[in-house]
Parts: C-alpha cells; structure tokens; sequence
C-alpha cells in the first residue's frame, strides 16, 4: 500500500483493550497506519508498506491529550511569573500580573509556535487553545501539524485593581455578545478548516466574567452543536467567594443551578471546591455535583504549586467518580512533567503514595482528555482509531533499566526520550525535532515580543510598577 507505514516489532507498544476496557501492553507487535488511521495491531502485519520503521528498541503509546492551554501568552511570562507574589490576592497571578504582561499579535504567533513546538516534543498530539482570537489563530495553529480544538474565549467583563486588594469588575455585555458571535463564526471555520485537524470548544472565559444569560446561552449552543464547553471555575479563592457573594452559591452549585453544568462540561482548574482547606466552607456538595453531571475538571498542577496551590486531590476526586483531564496552563508547554507533577503533588498533599496511582493520571491524559472532548477515537491505540503516536527510544539512558516503561518515562526521562510524533498519520516530530516548527526563530521572536511587553507594564499597573519591582531578579546585577 503506497499510504500504509507500518512500525515494526515495537519492543512495547500500549494498546486499548476492549474486553478489558483500558490500556494494556502488548510485546513485540507491530502497528500499521494508512492515511490518518490505525489499520492493524498484532503480532505480523502481512503486506507490504511504503514505509517500514523498526521499533525494536521502541515503547508507542497514544499520542497524549491536553484540554487545557494558552499557548499565544503564556510563553511570555517566562522569567516573570515563575514565582510572583500578590499577597492581596491569596498569591494568584491573575490579577495583578495577567492583566499587565500582555502580547501582541506578532508575539502571539511566536508564543504559539514555542508552546506547540513543545508539545509536540512532549507527547502531545491534541490540544485545546484557549486564546484570545486573532487574524491567523487557526492557520497557526494548522500549520503546526497538531490536532488543535479553538477554544475562543468570550466574556461580559475584565477584572481589575485599583490597590492590590481588591478586585472589580467592567461590564460590557454588548461586547462580550458580539464576541460569542465571533466565537460561533470562528468554531465553525475551524470545522471546515483545509487541514480537517481543527476542531471548537465553546468557551466563557471566566464564571466570574460572564453573566448568566451568556453562560447558559453558550452551552445550550454547545449542546445543539454537540461541542465540548470549558469555563475557568473555581480557580481562586476571590472568585469563590465573589460567586457565592453575587449569587448565595458555589460557583459549581451556581453552575448547576443555572443548568450549564453536564456531560459536555469541562471545569478549567475546579481546584478551589467547598471541601478545599483554604476556604474553610460548611458545606461538601461541589464534588457531587460534578460527578453527577458527569462533568470534567481540567488539571493543570504546575501554574498552581509555584504559588503554593494544590487541588485537594487529584485521587481524591478521581475516587468519588470525577471525570478528569490534564493541561498546561503555564510555560513550559511539557506535558510529561505536567503529569508527574500531577501525581507527585496529590500524594504530597494527601501524604500517601496510595492517593493517586500512575494508571489514573496516565488515563487522564489520554482517555480522560478524549472523552472530555467528545471522542473515542483519540487517546488510545486500536484499530480505527486517529493515527496520533508517540514514539520513545527504550534505550535512551534515562530509561534504562527498563523495567515499567510508563514509570520509566513518566518519572524519569520525560520528553528526552520522545524520538517521533505522529497526528492523523503525519510525523511532526522526527529525532527530536519538531519539523513543522523553527523552534528557535519563534523563541527569539517571543524574546523581542517580551521586551515590547514589558516595556508597557508601568502603564498598566495600578502603582506604576515596572516589570522588575514586580518579578525582581533572583540575583543582584553588578555593572562591569
């Protein structure tokens, strides 16, 4: 067949298992593909292939799934907000440093392009991309080669501060109608996208920023188009209890209420629940509510633990039925050391290695993220499925001894061990390197775009701070 590649003797390949209904191993089989999708898995694919690929010293897994990402600003705050304060605010960056480092278009595309690149030379083949939308988003984001869902993001208002500790509101509800429509018209150009790699998310950007009308409006178009929703929720102790001061609720038992809570739901962050320590709540009913609507929280645990923030925990909402994802919702754009921080900070949390095991957060990044993006036929390697493989060199010193090759990659080696990516049967990333990206010309563009960014914060602070009051340097700089 002139499109069939066909991996050979992969030393261990992790296969979906339908009798068993989760992923299993399977030893010394080989895997083939034609056009975008998987056509055989097994012990000897008997016909010819234009392509053959030796991976006897390989481990192919699916290729991984992040349903949570901002890529066009947050490679920007690299050196800012690795560890900012903003006491005022329980130490969330949200509104003292987000609203100030702020990119422009050209820095946008280059932020993009660096967040992607690393992705994809993470593991990732699927992403979703919560941007602010600008002229040339989508064809960015298809001629990174990924599998991307727009998520566009629409709201009625904009935090600010006027003194570091109080935050309000401007309300636009004009505007952030106008931008839902925008939304829907940008959702639907991503379907037919030339690239047939593109996908829409409907995306209230903040339970905090968005009326009630715009919310429910939002998801009953998410449910007439059959497309996922995600809205930032519970992500802060401020925004917990500005909802419950507008509203006499929780902002996940508001959701509820306001029937925008269910099955194509996905909460970005929902680490700030009622039984959360920090809040010292009297009720208990925000994991319920989300397990019965069948919802999906989007954990994103490394923007997070820099400002001494941990969800309460990730085994713990996996054990009472939460359908979970995980995302990268900072820089770097590494989703392997995404889920072991994932891991790592729940048992740390919970102080038992027993509240998370590797198996749960595995299945989040693959079967979780799928199934919160309404697909069965991403996340997993069988027959029919998208052709999104990860390759990752077994004989890589960091994965030796090679005993557990899913503990050997995902508490050790990481993404120096990913040799190839494929999405839809396209490799993007070959010996390390990411073919539809020049990863180094982006990274310099986003250094100027940072320099252009910084330059404008005194401006946008509300005390007329500079980018180095704000994010002081770790070390003194001495002239000469």
């Amino acid at each position: 067949m002139s499109n069939t590649t066909v991996f050979r003797n992969a030393a261990w390949l992790i296969a979906w298992d339908q009798e068993r209904a989760g992923h299993v191993y399977r030893r010394d089989v080989d895997l083939a593909i034609r056009g975008s999708e998987i056509v055989f898995i097994g012990k000897h694919y008997p016909e010819a292939a234009a392509v053959e690929v030796d991976c006897s010293g390989r481990l192919l897994l699916p290729g991984l799934v992040n349903i949570h990402s901002h890529p066009t600003s947050e490679p920007l705050r690299k050196g800012i907000t690795d560890e900012s304060r903003s006491p005022g605010f329980w130490h969330s960056s949200l509104y003292e440093f987000l609203t100030v480092f702020n990119n422009d278009t050209e820095g946008a595309v280059a932020a993009m392009r660096v967040a992607l690149a690393e992705l994809l030379l993470s593991g990732v083949t699927t992403v979703v991309d919560l941007s602010v939308p600008f002229e040339g988003w989508l064809d960015t984001l298809a001629e990174s080669g990924i599998r991307a869902v727009a998520a566009p993001m629409f709201r009625d208002a904009r935090w600010f501060t006027k003194n570091g500790h109080q935050l309000d509101y401007a309300w636009d509800k004009k505007a952030g109608r106008e931008a839902f429509e925008h939304a829907r018209r940008l959702i639907d150009l991503a379907q037919q996208h030339p690239s047939r790699r593109l996908s829409g998310m409907l995306c209230p950007a903040q339970i905090d920023t968005c009326s009630p009308e715009l919310i429910r409006d939002a998801y009953d178009y998410a449910l007439e188009r059959r497309l996922p929703l995600q809205i930032h929720a519970s992500q802060s102790v401020n925004e917990f209890h500005e909802m419950f001061r507008r509203y006499g609720k929780t902002p996940i038992a508001w959701l509820k209420a306001i029937g925008a809570l269910g099955r194509p739901t996905i909460i970005g962050h929902g680490i700030f629940l009622d039984h959360h320590p920090w809040l010292h709540w009297p009720t208990r009913g925000d994991l319920a509510l989300l397990r019965d609507a069948g919802a999906t929280v989007a954990h994103c645990p490394t923007v997070f633990m820099r400002r001494g923030i941990a969800m309460n925990t990730f085994g713990a909402y996996a054990r009472e039925g939460i359908h979970l994802g995980i995302g990268t919702d900072t820089y770097p754009h590494n989703f392997l050391e995404e889920m072991r921080s994932a891991f790592t900070i729940s048992r740390a949390v919970a102080g038992s290695v027993d509240d998370v095991s590797t198996l749960d957060v595995f299945n989040a990044g693959t079967l979780g993220g799928a199934r919160a993006l309404l697909r069965d036929d991403i996340g997993r390697l069988e027959v029919g499925a998208k052709a999104d493989i990860v390759v990752v060199d077994i004989k890589d010193p960091a994965m030796m001894p090679m005993r557990e090759p899913l503990r050997s990659l995902l508490y050790v080696a990481a993404e120096r061990a990913v040799r190839d990516v494929y999405v839809d049967g396209e490799r993007v990333v070959a010996d390390q390197r990411v073919l539809s990206i020049d990863h180094r010309a982006a990274a310099e563009a986003l250094e100027e775009a940072q320099k252009r960014s910084m330059r404008e914060v005194p401006k946008l602070d509300w005390a007329g701070r500079s980018t180095d009051q704000l994010a002081p340097m770790v070390l003194p700089i001495l002239k000469g």
